[in-house]
């Protein structure tokens, strides 16, 4: 199987961080920018921040206004314009993917690493259709038959990165809570616990589990991932999913914070194979 394209969302974050360098370079301020635009200061933000598809034409007025002369970096630069514009693999689910996550889902598809804390559920990438079935049913009671079948297909279809050539690293820390928590019912249960270790026998993928006994520790209260890219110019992304809706989080103060969180959470978790035995035992308690 061959690795999908990332799509746009990267794209986007690239190209926005490379026409905010510019602009700062340039000595420009925003209102200059939105005069070359005819647009708002909100606009030109969210094209900085990568979270507006942007017209190839909009980017050249601004790479003028900017002093970029004809040559190799201006017409990257369009390129990327041009190839930020078009659809992610998603889009086919355009239909059960709200806005704000559609953004995760292109950050994800394009992320060399993943590392997750969850101390509720059983990660996205890890669920099976039956536990994702029941945990939305669970959370979207007024949706069809349909509609959750959809959203079921679209969880699945991103868990199928992971056995793509050039997969993301996936670290994922679940609390002991979660294993216990009986969602879908005793044998959905037992054959997700199943899933999670057989998934973990993949090379990039690793799950610890925070024991109950742990007691107070660095995650308490919040659900986070942390998301790198290949890329050094791309910067990494702390995304924090909170009802319905994301906070994300991109200062460099920010990521340390929590890349701290993670990595005090990464030691005070069960070895990965401790964790297999214990999620295991909680298997055969289900049967």
């Amino acid at each position: 199987m061959t690795a999908r394209n990332s799509g746009p969302t990267v794209r986007r974050r690239r190209l926005g961080g490379e026409l905010r360098r510019l602009r700062e370079a340039a000595g420009i301020e925003v209102e200059q920018a939105c005069e070359a635009l005819r647009c708002s200061a909100s606009k030109i933000s969210r094209l900085e921040n990568g979270r507006l598809p942007v017209r190839t034409r909009d980017v050249a007025d601004l790479l003028q206004l900017y002093g970029v002369p004809p040559g190799e970096h201006r017409e990257a630069l369009l390129a990327l314009a041009r190839e930020s514009r078009r659809h992610g693999w998603w889009q086919a689910y355009q239909d059960v993917v709200p806005a704000w996550f559609e953004v995760y889902i292109g950050l994800e598809a394009g992320a060399s690493s993943i590392s997750v804390y969850e101390p509720q559920l059983v990660h996205g990438l890890l669920q099976t259709a039956d536990y994702a079935r029941a945990v939305m049913r669970a959370s979207l009671p007024e949706a069809s038959e349909d509609e959750i079948e959809r959203r079921v297909a679209l969880r699945l279809d991103r868990q199928s990165r992971l056995r793509e050539d050039n997969p993301p690293r996936l670290q994922v820390i679940l609390d002991e809570a979660v294993l216990r928590r009986p969602v879908g019912g005793t044998a959905a249960m037992s054959a997700q616990l199943t899933q999670i270790n057989r998934t973990t026998e993949l090379p990039n993928v690793t799950v610890q589990v925070l024991p109950l006994s742990v007691g107070a520790h660095a995650g308490l209260g919040s659900t986070f991932s942390v998301l790198t890219f290949a890329d050094e110019t791309d910067h990494d992304v702390v995304y924090i999913e909170k009802g319905a809706g994301s906070l994300y989080l991109e200062r460099p103060a920010e990521i340390r914070r929590y890349r701290v969180s993670l990595d005090r959470l990464t030691a005070s978790a069960l070895s990965p194979a401790d964790s297999a035995a214990l999620i295991a035992d909680v298997s055969e308690d289900f049967r």
